[in-house]
């Protein structure tokens, strides 16, 4: 499966690497491409413009029928707004959240999200 990311720092870039996946990665220039297989977003937390960008891309074309989940990264010392942009995305186009991890995530982090991926087909 696809892994879809945005990467502001590089952390979510080194977690995606680690996962072994096909990727696409999302810049503020090139939100409005279109998928053509299913897919997941592995997303960095920061403020609402990190889901707008997201936003637009899954309303891009037939995105949103392929979306199939989604993951977050972030820092728990930000407490309630840890993972919040993935969240989001899960709430507004009810997908599966698949996981949360910190920074660029751990080996045990990323057994999880391949176990997760694996069930969804």
């Amino acid at each position: 499966m696809k892994v879809v990311f945005l990467s502001l720092t590089g952390q979510t870039r080194r977690f995606v690497q680690k996962l072994e996946f096909p990727t696409v990665e999302i810049t503020p220039q090139n939100v409005f491409q279109t998928m053509d297989e299913p897919y997941i977003i592995i997303s960095p937390t920061y403020d609402m413009e990190v889901f707008e960008y997201f936003q637009d891309f899954i309303e891009t074309g037939n995105n949103q029928a392929l979306l199939k989940g989604v993951a977050g990264s972030g820092n728990r010392n930000f407490n309630t707004s840890f993972c919040q942009t993935a969240k989001i995305i899960s709430a507004t186009y009810e997908v599966p959240l698949l996981h949360c991890f910190e920074f660029h995530g751990t080996q045990k982090d990323v057994t999880i999200i391949k176990e997760k991926v694996s069930e969804l087909g």
